[in-house]
């Protein structure tokens, strides 16, 4: 079992930026492929990018060239680094561990981008 406690929402100015961090625990996070989704009002959760065990990363079109997905396994754990934020990136931002059939949630963070 692995327990994600994800930290580093607030409200920001657009053009600013945010790092959110994805701390684990219970289990070795290193063996788990880590994901970063969010939630707006009204809508759909979608998925903003993805980081492999070995490091591979993979990002949702809107946010590519803006967010940087990374990991530090010796920590155990996961960042999502935003740039150049806009208004549209307001969400409920969660994190997500994965390994075979197991899937594990955060409980979110609150990210909004208004001037």
């Amino acid at each position: 079992q692995v327990q994600l406690v994800e930290s580093g929402g607030g409200l920001v100015q657009p053009g600013g930026s945010l790092r959110l961090s994805c701390a684990a625990s219970g289990s070795i996070f290193s063996t788990y492929v880590g994901y970063w989704y969010r939630q707006a009002p009204g809508k759909q959760r979608e998925l903003v990018a993805s980081i492999t065990n070995g490091g591979y990363t993979n990002y949702a079109d809107s946010v590519k060239g803006r967010f940087t997905i990374s990991r530090d396994n010796a920590k155990n754990t996961m960042y999502l680094q935003m740039n150049s934020l806009k208004p549209e990136d307001t969400a409920v931002y969660y994190c997500r561990a994965v390994r075979f059939t197991s899937g594990y949630w955060g409980q979110g963070t609150q990210v909004t981008v208004s001037s």
